[in-house]
């Protein structure tokens, strides 16, 4: 059965495209274009960013994605190595958006985007450039169909963290870019929007590290429902938004397994030293690791200011920035190394307060995480983000000055890991709190 989501979910986009390209009502309500059928244009900005931290940290591209510090660690004379501070000046955010737009098809409005930076898609490759985004949308009255990649459905742009740093707020919220099929029907002031997701850049972990094969050995792509309620007066400057979605994914993170029949040994014949390997056997196996995902989100827009509040309960959130992940629970056949999964549960809660000055806003943004464990006792190995982390904080204000087409924010961000003793069931305790100061300056030219 669960292989046949996709098939499913692709015959319900097809037969959307077919009847809204004869629904004569549709058509008719379009309204006249006054435009070229072709048109592109080209938008984006040049950055530079400034950083200071006051000791090292997990983080990703020369530091320009701050995870949280890292643990305590001690030299032969009880010095910790990692309290030492660090500097950065990066530009690899500048980023180049091309979106275009073409004739009807299908009774429906047609467009699509490119976005590039020179972020890299991993750090060996950082300055190089990497795709961000990059999609088809077919657009009829009340239905939107979007073919590519884009923002994981659990993150939304209208509701999202607007701090000067990289991570948008992660990793106390979902922020990822996946290859997807995304379908959104409009009803009234409400949004229900379906959507199937590989993986790409951020990938799940497993046995090899993160990789998206997990995913795709499953055979069924992750899966994402979600509902919006908006409401929007642009003349008295007033928005309200709450939102929520489930999200389904499994992984396989082993095809087969490697069972030590016979050990490694050494023998002497006639004075000479002989070695023999160790002989093993090979058993295909397809044990799955399931994880549920839920997540809300609110906003609320006033003249002056600007509200927002979400949070996350996960499975496994590693493949979403986050911390968590899933572990080995126990061996289902000694004779065969078969084993089964366990999900290390993650629960976070975020908000932001800021003001909507056209030259100054300023902001203050705060996040919490909690590792919850698996609910069951596991033995490991782990496949999880943070597994020695008990909970995880952040509070973040800003200054941020918009002239014309320049942008200068400063941001001071303190983040906190409190690291412990991980116990039997995946949760952490006797956790002791490591923080991390980070001074940042963002340089933005828009074009």
């Amino acid at each position: 059965m669960k292989n046949r989501f996709l098939p499913v979910l692709l015959f319900i986009m097809l037969w959307t495209i077919f009847a809204s390209a004869q629904s004569k009502e549709n058509v008719s309500n379009l309204p006249e274009k006054k435009t070229p059928l072709f048109g592109i244009n080209f938008s984006g900005f040049v950055n530079s960013d400034i950083f200071f931290d006051t000791r090292q940290t997990v983080m990703a591209r020369d530091g320009e994605w701050l995870f949280y510090p890292e643990n305590i660690k001690l030299d032969a004379e009880g010095n910790d190595i990692n309290a030492k501070g660090t500097f950065n000046f990066l530009s690899i955010q500048t980023r180049i958006t091309s979106a275009m737009s073409g004739p009807d098809i299908f009774g429906a409005k047609t467009s699509g985007l490119i976005e590039a930076e020179f972020y890299g898609n991993a750090n060996a490759n950082i300055n190089s450039l990497r795709l961000r985004h990059a999609y088809i949308r077919l657009n009829w009255t009340k239905t939107e169909l979007q073919l590519g990649q884009y923002w994981h459905p659990m993150f939304v742009p209208a509701c999202a963290p607007e701090v000067v740093t990289l991570t948008t707020g992660a990793p106390f919220l979902v922020f990822c870019r996946n290859p997807q099929i995304r379908l959104t029907q409009q009803a009234g002031r409400f949004k229900f929007i379906l959507t199937a997701i590989a993986q790409l850049d951020v990938t799940s972990n497993g046995p090899d590290g993160p990789s998206p094969k997990y995913l795709r050995n499953s055979m069924i792509p992750e899966g994402n429902f979600q509902i919006q309620y908006g409401v929007k007066n642009d003349e008295m400057q007033r928005e309200f938004l709450i939102g929520a979605s489930v999200d389904y994914l499994i992984l396989t993170p082993r095809l087969n397994t490697e069972v030590v029949t016979k050990a490694a040994y050494d023998t002497v014949i006639n004075n000479l030293v002989k070695h023999y390997n160790p002989v093993a056997s090979t058993y295909a196996t397809d044990a799955k690791s399931p994880a549920f995902t839920v997540n809300f989100f609110t906003k609320l827009k006033l003249p002056k200011v600007t509200m927002k509040l979400g949070g996350v309960y996960g499975q496994d959130c590693y493949a979403f920035n986050m911390i968590g992940g899933y572990a080995v629970k126990s061996v289902t056949d000694p004779t065969k190394g078969t084993v089964d999964y366990a999900q290390i549960a993650t629960g976070s809660v975020w908000g932001e307060f800021k003001t909507n000055g056209a030259k100054w806003q300023t902001g203050i943004y705060g996040g919490y995480s909690k590792n919850l464990g698996a609910g069951t006792d596991v033995t490991g190995p782990f496949y999880s983000r943070g597994a020695d982390i008990d909970y995880l904080y952040r509070i973040t204000p800003r200054l941020i000055l918009t002239v014309k087409k320049l942008k200068i924010g400063g941001e001071i961000d303190y983040t906190v890991a409190a690291y412990g003793t991980i116990n039997k069931n995946g949760s952490v305790s006797d956790s002791k709190e490591i923080g991390n100061l980070r001074l940042l300056i963002g340089v933005y030219y828009y074009f």
